[in-house]
């Protein structure tokens, strides 16, 4: 099958007038895994409001996509981003880096439903798949990207070795995360029991590190970015109010009731004339393949 925007499997192609040449590749549609949260992977109504409720500005999507590729992406590229969820970062590489092919994989197929309904830019194929079996040949991608995934893998390590084995010898791969180091987001301000519970979901940066460099990988750089995310905290307590993150799965409906309510008490005592950007720090763990 050639490349297309709903491919389960890829093989070599041409894409575009310019008849740029892909890279044979066969995959192969792994089976979704669960990895303790319940049904997140299958969870519809999650998947209808996640793209809405963590989109961002697109100054600050623009920020985000250029700083991952600074470490990797060349004229040419083949990226992976896995665990795509709605494409975001998959259509913002495709748009803003000089890459051939961004290919999002991820597990949860209403997730990719909702990528797919999305204006899909040239160069930007889904496919159903798993971190700890990566539906690609070996050593195809330049860079690979795992955004706000880490913490979702129930074998870390087994995914290092997915992505030593499909990434090529001297390419990048791409955390981006917040370790249990570091929590520090605004909402655990408004729902201190996330604070807890995210304790015990992301693993510390040893750890991640770890499990990476046991198969071959070796860091490159560890640096914390930050960008804007919402203009006001009145937008922040909009979007948050649709529960847009799997996180919120662990609290019941009246402790997340509690916690909007104590938000809705800070969005609307914020002057309108001089509202306040929300923003969003990340830690970014950047690794090179061995050689």
């Amino acid at each position: 099958m050639a490349f297309g925007g709903n491919c389960e499997g890829v093989s070599a192609g041409r894409l575009g007038q310019g008849g740029c040449l892909v890279m044979a590749m066969r995959w192969r549609v792994a089976q979704c895994h669960d990895d303790g949260m319940g049904n997140v992977y299958s969870d519809e109504r999650l998947a209808s409001v996640y793209q809405p409720g963590n989109q961002m500005p697109q100054r600050s999507l623009r920020a985000w996509t250029e700083l991952i590729g600074s470490f990797g992406a060349r004229p040419g590229s083949v990226v992976l981003d896995m665990g795509a969820g709605t494409g975001m970062f998959s259509a913002a590489m495709a748009r803003w880096l000089p890459v051939r092919a961004v290919i999002g994989i991820d597990p949860s197929v209403p997730m990719l439903t909702q990528a797919r309904l999305a204006a899909v830019p040239p160069g930007v194929h889904y496919a159903a798949g798993a971190a700890e079996a990566i539906p690609a040949r070996q050593h195809v991608f330049d860079l690979a990207l795992l955004s706000r995934v880490i913490h979702h893998l129930p074998d870390r390590r087994a995914c290092a070795r997915e992505l030593a084995r499909v990434v090529r010898r001297g390419g990048t791969v791409v955390i981006r995360t917040t370790f249990r180091d570091n929590l520090d987001a605004l909402a655990y301000r408004y729902w201190p029991a996330l604070l807890e519970i995210d304790g015990d979901r992301f693993p510390g940066k040893d750890e991640v590190i770890a499990s990476f460099t046991a198969s071959g990988f070796a860091v490159s750089q560890l640096i914390s970015f930050a960008q804007p995310v919402t203009s006001s905290l009145r937008e922040y307590h909009d979007r948050l109010a649709t529960r847009p993150g799997s996180k919120f799965t662990y609290l019941t409906d009246a402790v997340f009731r509690e916690g909007l309510h104590r938000l809705e008490h800070d969005a609307l005592a914020e002057p309108p004339s001089s509202p306040a950007p929300v923003s969003e720090r990340y830690d970014v763990l950047v690794l090179t393949a061995a050689t």
